[in-house]
């Protein structure tokens, strides 16, 4: 058999265009083995390959660009191009192919709606092949499992121009479609279109809206088929909307959880979406963050490792019961009582349920790790499960998880770590509980996935931006972060000190070395579970702002990469550059009014004068946040917090930055301009260093920045097949939009956090069709919380945005909520998901009677306990039908 192939495709100079596929003729799918097509112009290419009939009939390839023997560009391959080949050995295929790009609406060809969404679980069998054959091949993604793609056209055989007896496409290869029609029985030239079928109703829904599709004689000879493939399908049809809700995990609530959310509640929730007609349900990391085994562990964005999960997510239910009956009483008392508390007690529960590992695992463990599900799982996961384990038993067993503080094993050393593995070492039982527990999570978010997947919702994650310092990466691939550096954000609505996560920040040299594999195999194994995703902090790609060591809060970070400032050029904006910028400024005029009764203790403990006139410095032994931080250590009354938080403001009152890895180069303060080394310039300086900041924040980077995530984002985003969202909130610069929609990336919009500086409030009729809306994150207060913080913000709102005259009501009514409820489902957005307290939020007899118990996170508190949970339980949530009516009534009435 013969496959001939031709492609139009323009190249440089030197480049050249390959053909690589499933079968060994065409590479094994393996780089170094592509077959060169030929060219004599540069722009049409072609190869005649001979093949052996694959057994199944099914070859699979994509097109590639190489330029001196190495690939430099692939075209969009997260559906490879499908051919099914039938026939004799003399059959000829000649493929008339197109380069395909990013399609517009690539978010329609995500596992989001081609598993879920929009899942054609019961596939039509491959076209069949004729002895001359015209096959015909269309993306139409957007098509559900009651209609289908037909084609209908000038020829008896394409119905002769009526739509009833148009010709029905096979979905085999979805959201491809593909028809071979008898080329013998087509009188040339060929008039066609595509239509909308619905196959319970026999009948042609709508036509597509461009002119007919035409083709001259393309002379097909017998023993030959024509394959033309990439053409895409539009129909003018209402746009596809969704709707979904974000909770943690820990924050839900059955009548069977230990006192914390389980993946076994997950599935329970997935039944709420589906009752309520929503589409997706979003949740927040869950990945293992035990460090300490106190409440500190409790924030889901610093993990111990980006593979392993909370063993807390166990539903222990399904681990099965201990034999001994008084010990299972006494577990099921202590369920009872952890799962009436109104938030989760950490300690508690992560205790409780060690005790019930160790219990089940001594009674069950040894039949699981040696059956055959339990020995694929291993062999699939061992890369990163192996070292997870030994990570968790070496923290515990030297009680820290600071493995540079490990009397052994602190320098990750493969083969001794393969030797404590054996299972005839002592240490074997304490690390093989780690693969049970982790079995065992693996199975029962695969079955909430599958649940999820086969009830057409989609489970979105939740990738965060960093990794921690003391984590199973940090110890086994250390070269891959900048571990002297500390990641965080700069000041924001959420934090006008900036945040600081204390995450190490990424060597993007290294990891661009071997095509960022570390990204890559963390993206493969999140789409096991999931097909949607939100990327923490996507700004994250772009740059990251890193802090250092010496610092507690954000304000003397810099962003990395980042093109700083020499003295020349800060000078050029006709600002005199003075050493003094670099150190805080300390008066006498403004001690009194930042430490009021304490100014003479400071005073004479923590600042010196200097030679200049009321100036003082910091004294040595107090020169760094951090020197602060850890002399107030332990100390929480008022006037020590007072006096700390001052001597923090002092230490930053700076003008400028040194750059990290150049001191003669710097980077303006953020956030500067409400500081006193700023209001001590004269207006003249002011005007030049405004001048300057401006120029530094909002223009300086801007294509430089959008080539850093150029690097990184295509390939990782497309490195799996699930809906890529993107968080991208705060001081955002304009190339992040440009990236995210060249990558049709979805955004997501807030709307009491515009993009536009130049509103207060978002319009969501507004929003961009691809970015998901809500109207808080896990980050914000509920919108009940919001309405009660700033009445005269609130009061603005309600006249400008909800249109209503007069004084604004001092709480958020259930009225008002649902009018901002509804708002929000009208809104342009392809997803509205909304956290499940502001679904509540609308029915006055559900709702938590006490919003300030709703709060899931405070941002600027670096300490905050992560515990919110349901103040209902999901069975009685299934039962609130007044508020489950109105959320279906809603949904049906706004088109999602």
């Amino acid at each position: 058999m013969t496959l001939s192939f031709n492609i139009e495709y323009r190249t440089s100079w030197g480049e050249e265009v390959r053909v690589l596929g499933s079968i060994p003729e065409l590479g094994n799918n393996e780089s170094d083995k592509a077959i060169a097509l030929s060219t004599i112009d540069g722009i049409h290419w072609s190869a005649k390959v001979g093949i052996q009939i694959p057994e199944n009939g099914v070859i699979q390839y994509s097109y590639y660009i190489y330029r001196d023997g190495k690939s430099i560009r692939t075209e969009w391959d997260s559906l490879p191009r499908t051919l099914y080949v039938t026939g004799s050995s003399k059959k000829n295929y000649r493929i008339e192919d197109c380069w395909k790009n990013l399609p517009e609406q690539q978010y329609f060809y995500s596992s989001a709606f081609t598993e879920s969404l929009l899942a054609h679980r019961e596939r039509s069998a491959a076209p069949k092949g004729h002895k001359k054959g015209l096959l015909i091949k269309a993306y139409a993604p957007c098509i559900d499992n009651e209609h289908c793609l037909a084609i209908c056209g000038n020829q008896k055989i394409l119905g002769d121009w009526d739509p009833d007896k148009s010709v029905l496409m096979s979905d085999a290869t979805f959201p491809e479609w593909q028809i071979e029609v008898d080329a013998g029985r087509i009188n040339f030239p060929l008039e066609y279109k595509f239509i909308l079928y619905n196959k319970k109703e026999h009948r042609a829904v709508a036509w597509e809206n461009n002119p007919n599709r035409y083709m001259a004689d393309p002379q097909i000879d017998t023993n030959e088929t024509l394959a033309i493939g990439d053409r895409y399908v539009y129909f003018s049809l209402p746009s596809w909307k969704g709707a979904g809700v974000a909770i943690p995990v820990f924050s839900l609530r059955s009548e069977k959880s230990f006192g914390v959310g389980d993946f076994g509640d997950l599935k329970r929730m997935i039944d709420w979406a589906v009752a309520t007609r929503q589409k997706a349900v979003q949740i927040l990391p869950i990945n293992d963050t035990t460090m300490t085994h106190t409440w500190t562990d409790s924030y889901p964005y610093n993990s111990i490792s980006i593979y392993a999960f909370h063993p807390m997510y166990t539903d222990l239910r399904l681990l099965g019961n201990l034999k001994d009956k008084s010990l299972m009483t006494a577990f099921n008392k202590r369920q009872k009582e952890l799962n009436a508390l109104p938030t989760v007690d950490y300690e508690a529960v992560n205790q409780t349920k060690w005790e019930y590992f160790h219990l089940i695992f001594k009674q069950e463990g040894e039949k699981v790790l040696s059956s055959k599900a339990f020995k694929e799982f291993y062999e699939t996961n061992k890369e990163w499960l192996q070292p997870y384990a030994v990570f968790s038993y070496l923290r515990d067993a030297y009680k820290t998880p600071n493995f540079r503080e490990w009397p052994k094993y602190s320098t990750y050393d493969v083969k001794e770590i393969e030797k404590l593995c054996e299972p005839e070492s002592a240490d074997y039982p304490h690390i093989a509980i780690y693969y049970y527990i982790q079995f065992n999570l693996h199975l029962q978010l695969l079955a909430a996935t599958e649940h999820a997947r086969a009830n057409g919702v989609v489970l979105k994650g939740d990738i965060p931006i960093g990794i921690s310092r003391n984590s199973v990466e940090a110890w086994t691939e250390p070269y891959y972060f900048n571990l002297n550096g500390q990641a965080g954000a700069p000041p924001d609505d959420f934090s006008v000190n900036g945040q600081n996560w204390g995450f190490p920040t990424y060597n993007w040299d290294v990891m661009e070395q071997d095509g960022y594999a570390w990204w890559m195999k963390r993206f493969r194994k999140m789409s096991e579970y999931f097909d949607a995703y939100r990327i923490d902090h996507i700004l994250g790609f772009f740059r990251i702002w890193e802090i250092p060591m010496n610092a507690v809060h954000g304000l003397l970070g810099q962003f990395v990469p980042a093109l700083p400032m020499t003295r020349e050029e800060i000078e050029s904006y006709g600002l005199a550059f003075r050493e003094e910028f670099l150190k805080p400024y300390i008066h006498e005029y403004f001690l009194g009014q930042m430490f009021g009764p304490h100014t003479d203790y400071v005073k004479q403990t923590f600042i010196e004068p200097t030679n200049t006139y009321e100036i003082y410095r910091m004294r040595p032994e107090f020169d760094t946040q951090r020197k602060v931080e850890a002399y107030f250590a332990g100390k929480t009354d008022e006037d020590s917090i007072w006096i700390r938080d001052g001597l923090y403001a002092l230490i930053s009152d700076v003008l400028f930055v040194p750059d990290r890895t150049d001191s003669h180069k710097y980077h303006p303060r953020i956030g500067v301009q409400h500081d006193f080394v700023y209001r001590a310039l004269n207006d003249w300086e002011k005007s030049a260093f405004n001048r300057l900041y401006d120029q530094y924040y909002y223009h300086r980077h801007n294509d430089f920045w959008g080539e850093q995530a150029m690097k990184k984002l295509p390939q990782l985003t497309q490195s799996t097949r699930m809906l890529v969202c993107g968080e991208d909130l705060g001081m955002i610069p304009d190339c992040v939009a440009w990236v995210m929609n060249d990558l049709r990336i979805l955004s997501l919009e807030i709307q009491r956090m515009p993009k536009d500086p130049s509103q207060e409030f978002g319009h969501p009729d507004w929003y961009p069709y691809r970015s998901v809306c809500t109207i808080s994150t896990h980050d914000m207060s509920t919108l009940r919380g919001w309405w009660e913080e700033d009445f005269q913000q609130t009061q603005r709102y309600y006249n400008t945005m909800l249109g209503h005259y007069g004084t604004a009501p001092a709480v958020a009514t259930p009225e008002l909520c649902e009018e901002v409820v509804r708002n929000h489902l009208y809104s342009n957005s392809i997803l509205s998901i909304l956290s499940l307290q502001d679904w509540m939020s609308m029915d006055g007899k559900w709702r938590n009677p006490n919003v300030q118990e709703e709060r899931i996170n405070i941002p600027a508190n670096p300490r905050h306990y992560w515990r919110y949970r349901m103040h209902l339980t999901l069975e009685q949530l299934m039962k609130a039908e007044s508020l489950n009516e109105k959320i279906k009534g809603l949904i049906e009435q706004t088109g999602r």
